[in-house]
């Protein structure tokens, strides 16, 4: 995979659409990638930040980073890397996360006393391999702890990874649909250099059949002054205008100290946030214009992430 370092001496070669993700051939990252963009030339890279430098380089076309899991919750990561790049989120993939258990051929499960992976999926199948009795080990990838095992030819580990990884590495798929939760889906975000506004009425080819309207959404990122009510009020400037939320995380300010009280205020503390939103309306709509107007009245800091198409399907 690209790391930061070789991101100067990488040159793009060819006509096909060049797209990061993070991690190594078979990861789930991959497979979202290709969804997204079918037929592109899928790059790995090490790690997010190198996706993030790779499309403002110009070394890529475009990355697929995750951003949030049905089960574990937020990539924080890629929220903070967000706004230390000047990448526009240009569209969204979903991907249903399906785990396998994987090993050298002629392994059984009974030889086995470990498995590798990354923490999030071996916590998604917590309940598989403790029944199995492995012992977990994480990985900075999926398809790297299945790379490992098949370099390696461990006789008494395996992997928790794809059926993409098993057949790349030469695998046994052991079992599948090993995790816990059979409604694990990972949200994709899809970045480039500049952005897009989808129209209101610009219809979307799901067929050749049929069309639907675009179902669009905005993310943005704003911090907001101190006082009472203020992020009731930052709120209400999308109620006011029948805007739906479909997702508010905080995040603490970087390089900005924790305030700490002391006896003479009830010793409460807190931190300095930021907000990030995620709503059903395109900029390019005056509605969405209008509540953001009315944002920054408030606001001390606001940016607009991306106006992008919603994935409505499920791969």
């Amino acid at each position: 995979p690209l790391s930061s370092t070789q991101l100067p001496n990488s040159v793009s070669a060819g006509s096909r659409l060049r797209v990061a993700y993070q991690g190594v051939r078979g990861a789930y990252s991959e497979a979202a990638a290709e969804k997204a963009y079918p037929n592109c030339e899928a790059v790995p890279c090490d790690q997010f930040d190198a996706a993030f430098e790779a499309v403002e380089k110009w070394i890529v076309d475009r990355a697929v980073l995750p951003i949030e899991n049905s089960l574990g919750g937020s990539i924080h990561r890629n929220y903070d890397l967000l706004l230390r790049h000047s990448l526009h989120i240009v569209g969204e993939v979903k991907l249903a996360v399906r785990h396998c258990l994987l090993a050298n051929h002629g392994v059984r499960v009974e030889d086995l006393q470990r498995v590798l992976s990354h923490p999030q999926a071996l916590a998604q199948c917590e309940n598989t391999l403790t029944k199995l009795g492995l012992s977990r080990e994480a990985t900075d990838d999926t398809a790297l702890a299945a790379k490992y095992v098949a370099c390696n030819k461990l006789k008494d580990t395996g992997a928790v990874a794809s059926s993409s990884a098993a057949k790349i590495y030469g695998l046994n798929i052991l079992a599948e649909d090993v995790q816990d939760d059979c409604d694990n889906v990972t949200r994709f975000l899809m970045l480039a250099r500049e952005p897009i506004i989808p129209g209101v009425e610009k219809p979307f080819k799901v067929s050749l059949s049929m069309t639907i309207p675009f179902a669009v959404k905005t993310s943005i990122a704003f911090s907001l002054e101190e006082g009472p009510g203020v992020l009731f009020k930052a709120l209400a400037v999308f109620a006011l205008r029948q805007i739906n939320l479909t997702k508010i995380e905080s995040r603490p300010l970087r390089n900005q100290p924790l305030r700490a009280s002391d006896d003479s205020n009830n010793g409460s503390k807190y931190f300095d946030y930021l907000f990030y939103v995620d709503f059903e309306a395109s900029m390019a709509e005056e509605r969405a214009q209008n509540a953001l107007r009315h944002l920054k009245e408030f606001a001390t800091f606001l940016r607009v992430l991306g106006s992008y198409p919603v994935d409505t399907t499920m791969l």
